[in-house]
């Protein structure tokens, strides 16, 4: 019975070493030998932004003055924005911004994947671009996306999204920093073996013809819709460059409530694309798949069992009585990161990072009870922005 009990703790040491470390070091080793590059070189196609809103007064004026201002010809740019049924008096506002530039399409409530398929049956350009609208583009941006559809094979760009501290934020933002800058590193890795997992809602683009309506809406958007480029035969990937600046949640409450929003869609929308993880069909990007979006997402029943085992044989060695130690210890520390999470120390690297990685991991797990019960999340709702709170 103990040797089964030990087999089960080294395996779980072993998928969580493969989790945060060893699939990173595969990435950059298979890049560094398959070294795939884009093709860039300036160029300006027909650009149609795309931004589904529901009830974003708060930010509607500012996104649109945004965008209105972005260093492309404007001729080549188009704004179609789509309310999904918006009741606080995000339409008005942006009928103050409708010329023959910025388009509003007013739309029922029934979610944001039927506005974005209404808001690209009127779009006309070469190139969709997709962004929140609580998202704010760097100047320059478009620009740096379009620049890699002189690759013939690039079919769909992700943009480098980044958050912004505030003073109201608790140590939660300072751990999702530093998860982004991870993720960051891991699409720059991901692109030159290829493609990258997936783009983020924040801003990406991909060519016109490429857009396929997800076939649920209860899966996320911005996984589903570009995925469906790798599904047809082209690449997607990263563009560092293209900079979009997003604030973040703020409160450890709204990031939990977020992340189990986007990982319940988001193990959905795998489960739409499960095509794509078979490897002799898409290659290593089906490894890529694999190991971003279900192995890591199977992260804390791994963490669940680990802890459960790692107790069971602390009386047969030392090892197993230091490695109980520490995660206890790991855990006791995410503890007293979440009780002090709203104070200036709390923002302690050694209290914010087991506090968010736990919060992450409880999010996921979640996340995966609401898969296996059948939930859907079908219509999108975004976050109480600070101003209103």
């Amino acid at each position: 019975m103990s040797h089964t009990i030990e087999w089960f703790f080294w395996a779980c040491i072993a998928l969580l070493a493969y989790t945060y470390v060893g699939f990173g070091i595969l990435a950059a080793a298979w890049g560094t030998i398959r070294r795939r590059h884009v093709q860039q070189q300036a160029i300006t196609p027909t650009v149609s932004i795309i931004v589904a809103a529901y009830n974003e007064r708060s930010v509607i004026a500012k996104k649109l003055a945004n965008l209105m201002a972005l260093d492309y010809p404007e001729e080549r740019l188009e704004i179609i924005v789509a309310s999904d049924g918006s009741d606080d008096g995000t339409v008005e506002i942006v009928r103050e911004f409708v010329n023959d530039r910025v388009l509003l399409l007013a739309l029922p409530r029934r979610g944001k994947i039927h506005a974005l398929k209404d808001a690209v049956a009127q779009a006309q350009s070469e190139i969709l671009i997709f962004s929140d609208a609580n998202t704010f583009i760097d100047p320059n941006a478009i620009c740096m996306l379009v620049r890699n559809f002189a690759d013939a094979q690039v079919g769909g760009v992700c943009g480098n999204q980044m958050y912004r501290k505030n003073t109201g934020d608790d140590s939660s933002g300072q751990g999702e920093n530093l998860y982004w800058t991870y993720d960051k590193w891991l699409k720059a890795k991901q692109t030159h073996t290829g493609s990258i997992v997936s783009a983020d809602g924040a801003i990406y683009a991909i060519r016109h013809e490429l857009f396929r309506v997800p076939e649920s809406a209860a899966v996320t958007d911005d996984f589903a819709i570009s995925t469906a480029v790798i599904e047809q035969g082209r690449r997607l990937v990263f563009e560092p460059d293209a900079i979009a600046y997003e604030e973040s949640a703020g409160a450890a409450q709204r990031e939990f409530e977020r992340k189990v929003r986007l990982m319940t869609r988001g193990m959905r929308g795998v489960l739409l694309r499960r095509g794509l993880l078979n490897p002799f069909r898409y290659g290593f990007y089906s490894i890529v798949l694999f190991s971003h979006k279900v192995v890591r997402r199977l992260a804390p029943v791994v963490l669940i069992t680990l802890l459960s085992s790692n107790l069971l044989l602390i009386g047969h060695s030392r090892v197993y009585a230091l490695a109980a130690a520490l995660e206890l210890l790991f855990y006791l520390l995410a503890g007293v990161g979440f009780l002090v999470k709203s104070h200036p120390v709390g923002r302690n690297k050694l209290l914010s990072i087991p506090f968010f990685y736990c919060l992450a991991n409880a999010a996921a797990l979640v996340a995966l009870s609401k898969v296996a019960r059948g939930e859907r999340i079908e219509r999108w709702k975004p976050q109480t922005r600070r101003a209103e709170a």
